[in-house]
């Protein structure tokens, strides 16, 4: 990919620079020096993209209605609040996932509390009528065994259907959330490099540049501290964490999906950090928002506002439980061994 990349910012490309390059040396300082404006990287990557702008699935994805639409609401929300640039991914990010994403992750655990529900209701009917069944006609141990996973997955599919409560549509979340933050993330770096696809563009990417706070005013540029990457790193481990806690007598999968997502949180950092901090700034917030979202739903109050029916697993002190299974798989187990 480097070496394409490269051979392409060598080749000549006039189209791409007077599209590109010019808005750039407009500002550019007398002398030759080089504008901080946009970074080095942005610059060649805005450059793969040739001069047709058919540079391959990326392009076609940053020229999306979907991405475009981001886009908008990002300016919308920039325009209406009058806030800087850092505030407004802000509020945008709530917004986007108060009113988007909470409920759907409301429903799914509607949907998961009343397949919990279920398990008790399916072991008996199955135990009952196999058992029935196999002493009436004599049956084998494998020929009940059988007719056992034949008859619990005819048995399931009805109950799912009795109480509309299919597995499948908890994962309704999953196809809305992550399409969400893929358009969002391209919607911040075409603002970032100067590539949207809007009369604002340029303006935007000239905004960006004192648009950031603290320590990261350029939100064009990369994190130099490594202190956004990182913080997104730890959110994303603490939410996989929660979830693990949460899950007792998880399954051999189960343990190797968590194990899987806690190293993409852990490579979550180097790629955070290769990117502008404007695209970490949205990342952070939404892991932020996300992790708020996962102790939120937790609360009793708020499950029985949200109508989730309740299960053997629920707690009425979830937040102490959650801090005890904290301190004795981290802190007390650390202490043991010391």
């Amino acid at each position: 990919m480097l070496c394409r990349l490269s051979v392409r910012w060598l080749r000549p490309q006039p189209a791409l620079q007077v599209r590109v390059l010019d808005p750039l040396l407009a500002r550019a300082p007398a002398g030759g020096a080089k504008s901080s404006a946009l970074p080095v990287w942005a610059v060649a990557s805005v450059s793969a993209v040739g001069p047709s702008g058919a540079g391959g699935w990326y392009e076609a994805l940053a020229t999306s209605a979907p991405v475009q639409g981001a886009e908008d609401v990002l300016l919308f929300a920039h325009t209406a609040s009058g806030l800087p640039w850092w505030g407004s991914i802000l509020l945008t990010t709530v917004v986007l996932r108060g009113a988007v994403t909470l409920p759907l992750a409301a429903y799914q655990h509607y949907i998961l509390a009343k397949v919990e529900n279920l398990q008790p209701e399916i072991k008996i009917h199955l135990n009952q009528e196999v058992a029935v069944r196999a002493h009436q006609l004599g049956w084998s141990k494998r020929v009940a065994r059988l007719t056992y996973l034949k008859t619990m997955r005819r048995l399931v599919s009805e109950l799912y259907v009795r109480d509309n409560c299919h597995p499948f549509k908890a994962t309704v979340l999953v196809w809305i959330q992550l399409p969400m933050w893929i358009f969002m993330s391209v919607a911040l770096r075409n603002f970032s490099t100067g590539a949207a696809h809007s009369e604002a563009g340029f303006s935007v990417q000239e905004q960006l540049t004192a648009g950031g706070v603290l320590w990261f005013h350029d939100l064009t540029a990369l994190d130099s501290t490594w202190i956004l990457p990182v913080s997104v790193g730890v959110i994303n481990l603490l939410i996989v964490e929660i979830f693990a806690l949460q899950k007792l007598g998880k399954s051999r999968f189960q343990t190797y999906i968590t194990h899987f997502v806690r190293a993409v949180s852990v490579l979550m950092i180097p790629v955070a950090a290769t990117v502008p901090s404007s695209i970490v700034l949205y990342w952070l917030c939404s892991s932020f928002m996300g992790l708020s979202q996962n102790l939120l739903l937790r609360s009793p109050g708020f499950r029985q506002l949200c109508r989730i029916p309740l299960t053997k697993l629920d707690s009425d002190t979830p937040y102490k439980d959650l801090l005890a299974a904290f301190h004795s798989k981290f802190i007390s187990r650390k202490s043991r061994t010391f």
